[in-house]
């Protein structure tokens, strides 16, 4: 009995010690690189600072009066909910039609498409940019030769340059990247539903649609809501991309809610306001991360 209660004990011991190994170094790191900025910018958003001295000006919640107020901050939340928008609406069923295609056994080549839709995921968000650019650019690009093949008395669009054209420029590159994600997440969802479900389905009579709706849509549940999740806040973060094609020009037409902080704290030197700009980004995707979550809870 002796030998038993110490064998009981012993992992739990070896367990504690599995997490604090396990987790230690990621929960440090954490905290030095995500917990510990959080609370310095909020300190630094109640100051007028540039980084380079004392804080003495102490504004208080000025800087985020300023920021309901700021013209440029409506502008890059309306860029930034149209992303999302167009995001769902456009990316995602995108994402599934193409998981659907390629999950089929009889679908020939399904291994080589599968690669080939995930390799815009796979580059860098930068060099993805700098590619675009050359693509869009209207003296030497893609775009240009289109026009010079199809329409030689026509001149190319100067899609990055338009304030009318540079956010549909951009979105079209989101999409291109981005797709392919969610079109994997979608096939892992695929693999978990039962095939006898399907082959029944259409054994009594089911339409593709309705084996679609009925059976499969359900049976990825978990993966869409993945899906979703990661399209929201991936709209409210971007950066890189959009950095890259253009710094969010011309006059703010392309510009980011996350391109304008960074304009704000490290090109203007206008730390606290900056700061500011930050804490308000986190609190919004804090915001909806929990009401995501309750709205899956109650669904559960």
């Amino acid at each position: 009995m002796a030998y038993r209660r110490v064998s009981k004990g012993l992992p739990g011991k070896v367990d504690f010690l599995t997490l604090v190994v396990l987790l230690g170094p990621a929960l440090i790191l954490f905290t030095a690189f995500v917990v510990i900025p959080v609370f310095e910018a909020a300190v630094f958003s109640l100051y007028k600072w540039n980084g380079l001295g004392p804080m003495k000006d102490f504004r208080g919640l000025a800087n985020y009066l300023q920021f309901v107020k700021d013209s440029i901050v409506h502008k890059a939340l309306g860029h930034n909910l149209i992303i999302a928008v167009v995001s769902l609406a456009g990316e995602l069923p995108l994402a599934m039609a193409l998981a659907l295609i390629v999950s089929d056994r009889k679908f020939k080549g399904a291994v080589f498409f599968r690669t080939f839709f995930f390799l815009p995921y796979m580059l860098s968000e930068v060099i993805t940019g700098v590619l675009w650019q050359f693509i869009y650019h209207p003296q030497y690009g893609l775009v240009k030769s289109f026009f010079t093949f199809f329409l030689p008395d026509a001149q190319a669009p100067a899609l990055m340059g338009n304030t009318s054209t540079v956010l549909w420029a951009i979105l079209v590159v989101i999409i291109w990247k981005y797709f392919g994600l969610h079109m994997t997440i979608y096939i892992a969802g695929l693999q978990d539903i039962p095939q006898e479900q399907i082959e029944a389905a259409r054994i009594d009579g089911a339409s593709k649609s309705q084996t679609f709706w009925s059976i499969i849509l359900p049976g990825m549940r978990t993966s869409v809501q993945l899906s979703v999740f990661f399209s929201m806040i991936g709209s409210f973060q971007l950066f890189d991309l959009v950095w890259a094609m253009g710094k969010g020009d011309p006059v703010n037409a392309g510009e980011t809610i996350v391109t304008y902080m960074y304009k704000v704290g490290l090109t203007r030197f206008n730390i606290g306001y900056g700061s500011t700009i930050a804490v308000c980004i986190f609190l919004i995707c804090l915001v909806f991360s929990i009401l995501y979550q309750r709205v899956l809870a109650r669904e559960n």
